[in-house]
């Protein structure tokens, strides 16, 4: 078959994908991209049904289109975040093909550029970028054998509450995938096990203030590297129902019963780290130091915004706290099913070049990597906090188009002056 040219390469038609596609046109880099399934698939597939935006409207979107039919206030539904990328693809004449899988990427010899193997065939790119994300591999920890009784799936698997087995259910992981689903379940009537590890906990709102609107005041979304020791800390926030306050407290009175960070599994029994007040409580100082950040952003900037002294109450520590479950029979406790709300890692194993450190993770600066002409977009922390959001993926496009437009015009300098240098 002959092999097709092309001078960027674009793998993965999610939102990183079409921001990068968007800002590649615009510095007139031809490109082209390339999807496995559909555009955004994994908003319609690899989510549960009831799932919305985490961020209102006004914030979870590319600057240079609105959601459609919803205020900016709302929180969009998953269908109709995967519409919105459709049409966005659309808007901006994405050069994208679907149902093209990429199996290999590797350097050519003795030439630039790039040997790409697809599922339909062979095309040949001066630059990759690998726009495929890093929630890629979901994790399931080896901690409870598959044949233990059961059933046991990751919160990329989980749909919604009649998919499960009758009986109770332990979710494991407390960010915001495992809360909502939590919360789901029991208010479906199921008898909820919730595993909380280290989490922040961000008001929803604030002040008459979106939290999203805060962090982007406060300078948050701009940090560039995670604190010390916070590298594998989630964030419990929702846009469920309108978008809550998550409040592990309330949830334990609504009749979830609350454990810490599981640890072990052994002959039927569920062991937990005795850590769970200690991640209550981590939570809350995260909570506080907003409302007092936020607080005193208002009182500095002469801000006419209504105080809300009810948001610092906060309640009792309930039983399951206080005396915490630290091993639990799961037969016992008629726990028919676990879910793992415990992330997801990358897989890179289709791009054969030399850019990853010892636990797989891609080297890069902002996305620029260590390999020439092999690039990153979508990684948490790519370029600063709000990298892996759909606003922040867009900027990071932007600082990646312009690298590859910058190496194009050293290209063709050469090549121009090559040519000069033979006419002389």
């Amino acid at each position: 078959m002959p092999v097709e040219t092309v001078d960027t390469l674009v793998v993965g038609g999610g939102q990183a994908g079409l921001a990068m596609s968007e800002h590649l046109s615009k510095c007139g880099v031809p490109h082209l991209v390339l999807e496995r399934s559909r555009i955004a698939e994994r908003w319609r597939s690899e989510r549960w049904d009831s799932l919305v935006a985490n961020g209102p409207a006004w914030h979870d979107r590319f600057p240079g289109m609105e959601f459609p039919d919803a205020g900016p206030d709302a929180f969009v539904a998953k269908e109709k975040v995967a519409d919105y990328f459709v049409a966005y693809a659309d808007m901006i004449a994405a050069p994208i093909r679907c149902g093209v899988e990429v199996r290999n990427v590797q350097r050519l010899v003795g030439r630039p550029g790039f040997q790409v193997e697809t599922s339909d065939g062979v095309i040949e790119a001066r630059s990759v970028v690998a726009a495929t994300g890093a929630f890629q591999h979901p994790v399931i920890p080896a901690v409870v054998p598959g044949d233990a009784g059961p059933m046991q799936i990751h919160s990329s698997a989980y749909r919604n509450p009649g998919q499960l087995p009758e009986g109770a259910v332990l979710v494991v992981g407390s960010g915001s995938s495992g809360v909502q689903i939590a919360d789901e379940l029991q208010r479906a009537g199921r008898r909820v096990y919730l595993s909380v590890g280290p989490h922040d906990r961000p008001p929803r709102a604030y002040r008459e203030r979106d939290f999203c609107w805060w962090l982007g005041v406060l300078g948050k979304w701009d940090a560039q590297a995670p604190a010390p020791g916070t590298e594998h800390v989630t964030i419990a926030v929702s846009g469920a129902r309108g978008g809550q306050t998550i409040d592990f407290r309330r949830l334990a009175g609504q009749g979830m019963t609350l454990v810490g960070r599981t640890e072990s599994y052994r002959n039927g029994v569920m062991t937990f780290a005795p850590d769970l007040a200690k991640n209550i409580a981590r939570g809350d100082a995260n909570y506080m130091s907003v409302l007092d950040e936020a607080d005193a952003y208002v009182a500095r900037n002469g801000l006419d915004l209504p105080q809300e002294p009810e948001a610092r109450k906060i309640g009792p520590d309930p039983q399951c706290v206080t005396d915490p479950i630290l091993a639990l029979n799961l037969a016992e406790a008629g726990i028919g099913s676990i879910i793992w709300a415990t992330g997801f890692t990358v897989d890179y194993n289709w791009l054969k070049v030399d850019v990853f450190d010892q636990k797989g993770k891609p080297r890069h600066q902002r996305g620029v990597s260590t390999e020439p002409g092999i690039y990153f977009l979508g990684l948490p922390w790519q370029s600063r906090r709000g990298s892996s959001f759909i606003w922040g993926v867009w900027h990071d496009a932007q600082h990646v188009a312009d690298h590859i437009s910058t190496q194009r015009k050293y290209l063709a300098y050469h090549a121009s002056a090559k040519r000069e240098t033979k006419v002389a």
